[in-house]
């Protein structure tokens, strides 16, 4: 029982985390085809300024769980994709680098160096995120000592990179809508008509995505054996008719919560999937690492449960205090202010 609610907690986490840095990941990903001359750009770091790097503590908090819940999985994940979760790493440094040193020089060519530094720091984690997780909803080729038989390339494969497509897709639909949400005039009207455009194509992907799914992965066996977990499924398809709606609407705030419904319900169905497996293995299903056999005590489990009880929803507090705190739209006397961007 404590290692399924920890298995529950764990999904939710990632999904929390797609969700919060997703936008400002497709955001920074589409700035140089959103945001025409120096104050538009600065509209757009503003945007995501006073957010991406409490965003990144559910990435922190997830990882933490992993390797506080479950050990053996971690240090899998952790030695098996190595190279690609280095890369993530250096790529969210040099995103949050750019925030900081963008307008520490008086210089064009400098604030353009540092710009290009944000996109290729928002669109990379976004593609290797997508790429792992899907890796890990089709399973990974370790071997009974939990010895990952592969490369970066084995990871490149065409599930994998489909994985990849379609969370860039939608977090670049993400991003435009939180760039509607908090912007005015021109270039909110621009942000919400290219989230019309590409919703179209991570609508698609999403669809080839589910179907590519049944073809590559088992995760759809345990929805087979029980029917009610189809209920999951219905969540990122619902999610994707309401934003569609809300945008035609030009209701941005609600079409970024659909937005939201869709990333999160996306992650779930592979989290669902592959239960009761964290990492399944691609050579033999009996070599996979389960909730059971790579997880913590259940004295661990206990004291751990017991703080994220109370720290979690403290967390959850303050950061819908910031959410609030810095939800006005944004326009260009707001570039005024020292604490600017």
């Amino acid at each position: 029982m404590l290692e399924s609610t920890w298995f529950v907690i764990w999904a939710i986490l990632w999904g929390l985390y797609f969700v919060l840095d997703g936008f400002d990941l497709g955001l920074g990903s589409m700035m140089p085809f959103l945001a025409r001359g120096e104050k538009e750009r600065r509209i757009v770091y503003n945007a995501m300024g006073p957010f991406w790097d409490g965003n990144e503590v559910w990435l922190i908090t997830a990882g933490g769980v992993t390797f506080a819940a479950f050990p053996a999985a971690y240090a899998v994940m952790f030695s098996g994709m190595y190279t690609a979760l280095m890369l993530l790493l250096f790529a969210l440094i040099l995103r949050g680098v750019a925030f900081e040193f963008r307008n520490k020089v008086d210089s064009p060519a400098w604030r353009r160096i540092w710009d290009w530094a944000l996109v290729l720091g928002s669109f990379l984690p976004a593609l290797l995120l997508g790429v792992a997780f899907a890796n890990i909803f089709m399973g990974i080729p370790i071997d009974a000592d939990g010895v990952f038989q592969g490369s970066i390339l084995t990871l490149l494969n065409p599930y994998g990179l489909a994985g990849g497509a379609l969370f860039v897709l939608l977090f670049l639909v993400h991003g435009c809508l939180w760039l509607a949400v908090r912007s005015m005039g021109e270039l909110r009207d621009r942000a919400g008509r290219m989230a019309g455009r590409l919703w179209f194509a991570s609508a698609g992907f999403a669809v080839l995505f589910l179907l590519l799914t049944a073809v590559f992965t088992r995760v759809y066996d345990n929805y087979l054996a029980f029917p009610v977990l189809w209920l999951i499924l219905v969540l990122p398809l619902f999610g994707l008719v309401l934003t569609r709606i809300f945008i035609s609407a030009g209701k941005w705030a609600k079409a970024w919560g659909a937005s939201a419904l869709t990333i999160m319900g996306t992650a779930m169905i592979g989290m669902a999937g592959i239960y009761p497996a964290l990492l399944p293995s691609s050579l033999n299903p009996v070599y996979s690492l389960t909730i059971h056999n790579s997880s913590s005590s259940p004295l661990t489990l206990k004291i751990m449960l017991g703080v994220a009880l109370v720290f979690v929803p403290v967390v959850l507090i303050y950061q819908a205090w910031v959410y609030k705190k810095f939800s006005h739209q944004l326009d260009f006397a707001d570039l005024e202010y020292d604490g600017a961007y």
